[in-house]
């Protein structure tokens, strides 16, 4: 484009294949990782709490699915992930994490072992970087398939299982799964992969199905009389409660993983060999401790603290918020910061400025609402 053009052109904003879906249910639409995505059907408060107590389905078809193959995969995966695949079952599913060579984060993801390869999810917002991430670092004998011809949905809440259990048919019963396991299944006679996974802190299952069949299938699931369509809002209202991070807020280029309190994400032999892309600062970090991390703050009384509000003890800034909202489960405003390391303790009393006042907070330990995995 010549520097002479009026203007630029905005990316275009893309659809989900449950697009006419959403807005047909009421679900108001708005930008998200670029594409158009449900913030809402009935309001956020409602659908959170709905999901606590019921089961939500979430429609998370803006993440990539990329199924990485071939000669050397494990090999060729751990000098980019900081994770342990020797250890990793058939069927079973690990958090791990994309570093730069600084030990930035440049994503967070799930891995899952699939037959001869390895089956990834990663981040809407940032999964093209990922794969030109893995193309420039995994070795020619590799191969990425990004599934984009799938769907991926969530049905996450206590009910989940007992919503999904009818509708599946397989050799696993859906009973088998547990935590962080997945197995091959039909749901409504059509191929799913299914595992037990989310992020709201509650049982629930991750569904991966062809992107032609999401709509009729997502149908199906809200069908059953525990299950309501849940959006964007909520979702992060219940990641927040179950202390989750969230990339490009919580994590991102500027932290590592030893700061972001995700050290569960590099495996004990990994610590002790490295061999991964950032191991070097890393590993310093984990030796040395790092100078701000991650923790969890209640606020007293109403209003809440957005991310970006500055943190302090005393007079001096230490640290600032990078997630924050009102907790509908708690009835009261909690939030993610860095702090410095030495304020990091549960209990520390701190202040965040939020528009010139400020506002007490305490350092509380994470999740804020128990996680009620399904072990």
């Amino acid at each position: 484009m010549s520097e002479t053009d009026d203007h630029i052109e905005e990316p275009e904003v893309l659809t989900l294949p449950l697009d006419a879906w959403h807005r047909a249910r009421g679900g108001r639409m708005v930008e998200f990782a670029g594409y158009w995505m449900p913030v809402q059907y009935e309001g956020i408060i409602a659908e959170h709490l709905w999901t606590r107590e019921n089961a939500g389905l979430f429609d998370i078809s803006h993440m990539g699915q990329l199924y990485i193959s071939g000669e050397g995969v494990e090999a060729a995966l751990e000098a980019v992930l900081p994770i342990d695949l020797s250890t990793l079952k058939l069927g079973s599913m690990r958090y791990s994490l994309l570093l730069d060579e600084n030990g930035g984060v440049l994503d967070d993801l799930m891995v899952t072992r699939w037959g001869t390869g390895f089956y990834l999810v990663v981040n809407g917002a940032t999964k093209w970087d990922d794969i030109a991430h893995l193309r420039e670092h995994l070795p020619d004998e590799v191969t990425i398939n990004h599934l984009d011809d799938s769907a991926l949905l969530a049905l996450q809440g206590p009910q989940a299982f007992a919503a999904l259990e009818p509708l599946v048919t397989g050799e696993t019963p859906l009973s088998a799964l547990t935590f962080m396991k997945g197995a091959a299944f039909k749901l409504g006679g059509i191929d799913a992969w299914i595992s037990r996974s989310g992020y709201t802190g509650e049982d629930g299952f991750e569904i991966s199905i062809p992107a032609e069949n999401a709509a009729e299938l997502a149908e199906l699931i809200c069908g059953q009389p525990q299950v309501k369509p849940i959006a964007l809002g909520a979702r992060d209202s219940l990641r927040l409660e179950a202390g989750l991070p969230l990339y490009g807020h919580d994590m991102d280029t500027e932290i590592d993983p030893v700061s972001a309190d995700l050290t569960f994400g590099i495996n004990k032999r990994r610590r002790a060999e490295g061999g991964f892309i950032g191991a070097e600062p890393v590993l310093k970090a984990l030796a040395d401790g790092p100078a701000q991390k991650r923790v969890g703050l209640t606020l007293d009384g109403r209003q809440a603290a957005r991310e970006g509000a500055l943190v302090f003890s005393g007079d001096k800034q230490v640290g600032r918020v990078t997630s924050g909202g009102f907790s509908p489960s708690l009835e009261r405003p909690i939030a993610m910061a860095y702090v410095d390391g030495d304020l990091a303790a549960a209990g520390t009393a701190l202040e965040i400025d939020v528009r010139g006042k400020r506002l007490a907070a305490t350092v509380t330990p994470m999740p804020f609402v128990p996680h009620r995995y399904h072990r």
